[in-house]
C-alpha cells in the first residue's frame, strides 16, 4: 500500500461514516504540477474525537488544533478537521481554533497554490482561492491580504521564497512587497523553524533564485546581520551560480557566507541552533578558504585530502574562484596530485607513539606533542618510512633542541 492509497482508504471510511473528507494542501499542488507528493494530508468535517473513534490506531499530535495522525499499515497520515483560526499573538500559533467548513479552512491557509482540495473519489479539484490560476501563471500569492497572512505566521515570508526556489515560480508583487516590509519580524521565529526552511530552500532546484530573493527581500540581512554590506550579499549570489546541483546543507551555508569573515559568520549562525558537527563542518570550509591555492607540501596535501570535508572544500573554492573570475590552475593541480595518491594510506599509524618518544629522551608534556607532530609530518612526506628512521629522527631532533 502506498501513502496515497492509505490516505484514500481513510477518506473512504470517513465518507462512509457520513463525514466530508478530501486531500489538501501541498499534495494537491504537487499532483497538479505533475510532481510526486511526499505526503498526503486529509481534511475532514469529522472532529478529532470522531476521527479517533473511527480509527483504532491514532496519535493525538495536535488535537486541540484539530490534527490527528492516523496509522494505516506503515503509513502515518495527517487528518485535520476543517478549521478557522483567530488571533496570532506570538506570530506563529492561533490563539483560538474553531471547527468550520472546507471553504473557511481554505481561506486560513498561506498561499493560493496550497489552498486547494482534491476529491480522489470523484477526481475533482475544489478551489475556493484561485490556486489553479496561480499554478498556471507560476505565481506565489497569499490567500487574502499579505500583511494578514504574514502576521499570522512570520515564517510564511521565508516559505514564499522557498516555494519560489522549489517550483521556479515568481512571487506576486503585493506578496513580495509585504515580505520586504515585514522582513524584520522573521527573527521572532525559532531558529529551528528557520533552519528547516533554509535547508529546503538551499536544496531546491532553483536555489540561486531563492538566494537572490532572500537578499532582495531583506530576509538575509535580518536573519544574518553580517549581510548588511551589499557587496557581501552580491557575492553570495554569484558563488551559488557555480555550485553543482546537489550539495550538502553545510556547503550551501558556507557558500552563502563565502565573502564574510569566519568569526562573524559563526556568531551569526547561532540563530539557527545547528548541531556541533554542522558548525564544525561549516567552520572548516570557511577557515580553509584559499588553503588549496597555496603551495602544499606532500604532508599538507595528504592531511587536507583525508579530511571528510575535502570534496566540499574543493567545490567551494572552485565556485569562489569562478565567481571572482580567477584562475583554476592551482585547484586543478591539487586535484591531479590527489588522484595520484589514490590507493595510498593518507593517514597511516604513526611510526612511534608518545611513550616510545619519551623512552628516547623526550620530556613528558608539551615536548612530546611537538616531537610527535614533527615526526608525523616527516612520515606523511615520505622522508621517513621505517621505525628505525623515526628513532634516528627523534634522536637528532632531541640533540638539536637540548637545553
Amino acid at each position: 500500500m502506498t501513502s496515497k492509497q492509505a490516505a484514500i482508504q481513510i477518506i473512504r471510511k470517513l465518507r462512509k461514516s457520513g463525514f466530508e473528507a478530501l486531500l489538501a494542501g501541498g499534495c494537491v499542488r504537487d499532483m497538479l504540477c505533475g510532481n510526486k507528493p511526499k505526503d498526503y494530508d486529509v481534511v475532514t468535517s469529522a472532529k478529532p474525537a470522531e476521527v479517533c473513534r473511527l480509527f483504532r490506531r491514532t496519535i493525538k499530535v495536535g488535537a486541540k488544533f484539530g490534527v490527528i495522525i492516523v496509522l494505516v499499515d506503515s503509513h502515518q497520515v495527517e487528518v485535520a478537521t476543517f478549521r478557522a483560526e483567530t488571533g496570532y499573538s506570538d506570530g506563529r500559533r492561533p490563539d483560538k481554533v474553531s471547527f468550520t467548513s472546507a471553504k473557511e479552512d481554505a481561506l486560513r491557509r498561506d498561499f493560493t497554490i496550497n489552498g486547494m482540495f482534491y476529491d480522489p473519489l470523484k477526481k475533482e479539484v475544489i478551489d475556493y482561492v484561485g490556486g489553479r490560476g496561480d499554478l498556471k501563471k507560476k505565481t506565489i500569492r497569499t490567500i487574502g491580504k499579505p500583511a494578514e497572512r504574514f502576521s499570522e505566521d512570520y515564517l510564511r515570508m521565508l516559505r514564499a521564497v522557498r516555494f519560489s526556489a522549489q517550483l521556479d515560480f515568481k512571487v506576486e508583487k503585493n506578496t513580495l512587497n509585504a515580505v520586504k516590509r515585514y522582513s524584520a519580524n522573521i527573527v521572532k521565529i525559532s531558529g529551528e523553524r528557520i533552519t528547516m526552511e533554509l535547508e529546503s530552500l538551499l536544496a531546491a532546484f532553483e536555489r540561486k533564485k531563492g538566494v537572490k530573493l532572500l537578499i532582495e527581500t531583506g530576509l538575509a540581512k535580518k536573519i544574518f546581520p553580517v549581510f548588511k554590506s551589499k557587496s557581501k550579499t552580491q557575492f553570495a549570489g554569484k558563488v551559488f551560480e557555480f555550485l553543482p546541483k546537489q550539495i550538502t546543507f553545510e556547503l550551501a551555508i558556507a557558500a552563502f557566507f563565502a565573502g564574510c569573515d569566519t568569526n562573524s559568520v559563526m556568531k551569526n549562525l547561532e540563530i539557527l541552533k545547528l548541531s556541533r558537527n554542522q558548525l564544525k563542518y561549516i567552520k572548516f570550509l570557511l577557515e580553509k578558504r584559499d588553503y588549496l591555492l597555496g603551495d602544499l607540501s606532500l604532508a599538507q596535501l595528504k592531511m587536507i585530502i583525508s579530511e571528510p570535508y575535502f570534496e566540499d572544500l574543493y567545490l567551494l573554492q572552485k565556485a569562489i574562484q569562478k565567481a571572482e573570475g580567477k584562475s583554476l590552475l592551482a585547484l586543478s593541480a591539487v586535484r591531479k596530485r590527489a588522484k595520484a595518491l589514490a590507493g595510498k594510506e593518507l593517514r597511516p599509524k604513526p611510526l612511534l607513539n608518545g611513550y616510545e618518544i619519551i623512552q628516547l629522551g623526550a620530556k613528558p608534556g608539551p615536548q612530546v606533542g611537538i616531537v610527535s607532530k614533527g615526526l608525523y609530518i616527516e612520515q606523511l612526506s615520505e622522508r621517513i618510512i621505517t621505525k628505525q628512521g623515526a628513532v634516528n629522527w627523534v634522536k637528532d631532533w632531541l640533540k638539536k633542541h637540548k637545553s
